[in-house]
């Protein structure tokens, strides 16, 4: 069976990196995207297990945008979404709406594990993919 597919969205090339290794040691695969305008596209297209979003891109609303586009479509509303950002401020602001869209929260900085437990929650470890 196929390694699950997680999308990594976030303008940082460094933290793409860091996800990319981090994903790929756990034997998941990983499309990377570094712009909220065309990430939706992606993710329509690829159809991940999971998508990993930031939402501060290239401008303060494209993660937003991402998330609602991702959210509002048939095809790609159960893909599972965890929201990491450093915006503490607006992640609480809009709490509510993110749980209510079913969105999991993980503010940055954030401990590895913490980040890999969330992802085993949402789709499960490779193994038991493959069992």
């Amino acid at each position: 069976m196929a390694r699950p597919t997680i999308a990594v969205v976030n303008d940082d090339p460094a933290f793409l990196e860091l996800m990319q290794d981090l994903l790929n040691d756990e034997n998941y695969s990983t499309v990377l995207l570094r712009e909220g305008n065309g990430a939706y596209d992606a993710i329509r297209q690829q159809r991940p297990e999971l998508v990993i979003l930031d939402l501060r891109l290239e401008h303060p609303e494209a993660g937003w945008k991402t998330l609602e586009l991702v959210r509002l479509d048939p095809e790609t509303t159960d893909i599972p979404v965890i929201v990491c950002s450093a915006d503490t401020r607006a992640l609480r602001d809009k709490e509510d709406w993110l749980r209510d869209r079913d969105v999991k929260i993980l503010e940055k900085p954030f401990n590895l594990d913490d980040l890999l437990t969330m992802v085993r929650d949402a789709i499960g470890s490779p193994a038991q993919a493959d069992g």
